[in-house]
């Protein structure tokens, strides 16, 4: 899994990252986001979520050996941690408990009468949506680990660009899928979307859960099985 996966080209890091935070992971999110925001806003929030993605893993992957150092970090703890958070929330996922803001139902609203910060606000599309973007997307705690843990394994600053590059041009992948398809999920019917979100939730909890893993058997605890 990840913590294995040391001195990728830039190919293999950009499927990595396409398997952790590609379109597969996040164009749920955005679809139930333009349930409620129109296409115009929709580009803003998406195109500013890319942005900040981006941003946040290029600074990631060319600091972190100096992250690491400073908060005293080992690919032991960064598992276990992202693996765990990870996990929370493709259990919310499956038990139809969404800890994104766009995912809200309509009825969280208090007697039925205008937004609360639980639900994307038409009025404050940039920042509601940001918001509700937040962890499925700009800070995905899977994708902020693998890249941290590809910048440990690099070898020297040519290795740490390829990984920056990769997740860059990856947040971007996103942020085109989302401008092309989300509008069209939109008319999907909700219970289809509920049922494809819980479906990805299964999945995804078995990631954190095997990320979870590589942790214990980093640390020792598990023997590595082949």
């Amino acid at each position: 899994m990840i913590m294995v996966m040391v001195s990728l080209d830039l190919a293999d890091t950009i499927v990595l990252f396409l398997a952790l935070m590609g379109p597969q992971k996040v164009l749920i999110s955005f679809a139930q986001l333009a349930r409620t925001l129109d296409a115009h806003s929709l580009r803003i929030v998406a195109t500013a979520c890319a942005f900040t993605s981006a941003v946040v893993g290029v600074l990631c992957a060319l600091t972190a050996p100096w992250v690491a150092t400073f908060f005293h970090i080992t690919p032991a703890s960064l598992a276990l941690a992202s693996g765990l958070v990870f996990f929370i929330y493709a259990v919310g996922l499956v038990l139809g408990i969404h800890f994104d803001y766009a995912a809200a139902p309509a009825h969280a609203i208090p007697n039925g009468e205008g937004n609360n910060e639980d639900e994307p606000d038409p009025s404050h599309p940039l920042r509601s949506g940001f918001r509700a973007m937040l962890l499925p997307f700009v800070v995905s705690p899977l994708a902020i680990a693998a890249d941290l843990d590809e910048s440990l394994s690099a070898t020297d600053w040519g290795a740490r660009w390829v990984v920056a590059g990769a997740f860059a041009l990856v947040a971007f992948i996103d942020l085109l899928c989302a401008v092309i398809f989300a509008p069209v999920l939109r008319r999907t019917h909700e219970s289809i979307l509920e049922v494809l979100s819980r479906l990805l939730g299964i999945l995804l909890a078995a990631v954190g859960v095997q990320l979870f893993l590589e942790g214990l058997t980093t640390l020792g605890v598990l023997h590595a099985t082949h």
